[in-house]
């Protein structure tokens, strides 16, 4: 069976019979003590939740998250926004399944983020920064699953490659700034640019195309980790010099730029304070890109009250074909992942 429908196309009154991938499955009880399901399934373009209230020992066993199933119902409207009504739910083969189908992936194509970075790598002038960037870029364990990281479980770039998107955006906005200020040493914010979410390698894991937080992710945090990586990284590099290294480990540990913000310590240098400063931006603009894909029309609109920006936004969508062009760009660009 093939998937012919769309979260995001999908209409109230329209029957369903198609492939989604299952992202929770959250069993309740009714106050006459009866069970029901409550299914939040998705696909590359969004999610939709429905509960179930009949057979629901039997199709509890079939709606398990990380899992694609075929699902038959009804769209219908729960307070102005689109709901299942969930009549059945088969299993389907796991190994034929085409993960990008199911999971977000980036609009930007892949290959070329993957050349542009290896180009701005080639820009460094420090050698011993060069190598530490060849340690964790050159073909291997680690530059396959970056190439295919989404950058977080949700919020921003939370998508296959957004990682990948995310790091190079800010380097090259690193770039940019290295040149416009004086005395910015471009070399070391470059590095900790394509470095400093180098730790959600570890601090993140994904499975059936759902990202979940390893043991260590929610022991230590990417922040941690990616400064124990970069330090692993160095010491197998002769005479890597020691205050260099604590330059680096520092970009990384500070970029949430606040410490009730997850940061071991707040940005010290004239390269922290520029790559806390656009990591942020970054993310916040990643998140508006996102709001503004699912607008049907150009014209500025107030969107919903967006709790991890703690405002309303006043935006206008992407034109149409410049998303699908996007989208196209993506889709071609994109591959079975092998799903770290």
């Amino acid at each position: 069976m093939k998937k012919n429908v769309f979260v995001a196309d999908l209409k109230e009154g329209e029957r369903i019979d198609d492939l989604f991938l299952v992202k929770s499955a959250k069993l309740g009880e009714t106050r006459a003590g009866k069970p029901y399901l409550v299914v939040t399934v998705m696909d590359r373009s969004g999610e939709i939740s429905g509960p179930i209230w009949d057979n629901v020992e039997v199709l509890q066993n079939i709606c398990v998250a990380a899992e694609v199933i075929r699902l038959v119902g009804m769209v219908q409207s729960y307070r102005e926004k689109p709901q299942l009504k969930i009549d059945a739910a088969h299993k389907v083969p796991q190994e034929d399944i085409e993960v990008s189908l199911f999971y977000p992936t980036s609009a930007r194509n892949l290959e070329e983020m993957a050349d542009e970075l290896r180009a701005i790598i080639q820009s460094v002038a420090n050698p011993f920064l060069k190598k530490i960037l060849s340690h964790f870029f050159k073909k291997g364990e680690w530059w396959e699953r970056f190439q295919e990281a989404p950058a977080a479980k949700a919020i921003h770039h939370a998508y296959l490659g957004g990682l990948l998107e995310h790091s190079l955006s800010v380097a090259r906005a690193g770039d940019f700034l290295a040149g416009h200020y004086t005395g910015v040493d471009r070399s070391l914010l470059i590095t900790g640019a394509l470095l400093h979410d180098i730790g959600k390698l570890e601090e993140l894991t994904m499975a059936g195309g759902l990202v979940e937080y390893t043991v260590r992710g929610r022991l230590k945090g990417h922040l941690v980790i990616g400064s124990e990586m970069v330090a692993q990284a160095a010491d197998k590099i002769r005479e890597f010099p020691e205050e260099l290294l604590e330059q680096l480990q520092h970009l990384i540990l500070s970029h949430h730029g606040r410490q009730e913000f997850g940061s071991p310590t707040v940005p010290m240098t004239v390269e922290a304070l520029i790559l806390s400063f656009l990591d942020d931006l970054d993310a916040k603009m990643n998140i508006t890109e996102q709001l503004r894909r699912k607008m049907e029309g150009t014209e500025l609109s107030w969107t919903e009250y967006q709790r991890s920006l703690e405002r309303f936004l006043y935006l206008g969508g992407i034109q149409k074909q410049e998303a699908q062009q996007d989208d196209t760009r993506a889709e071609n660009s994109s591959r079975q992942p092998s799903l770290f």
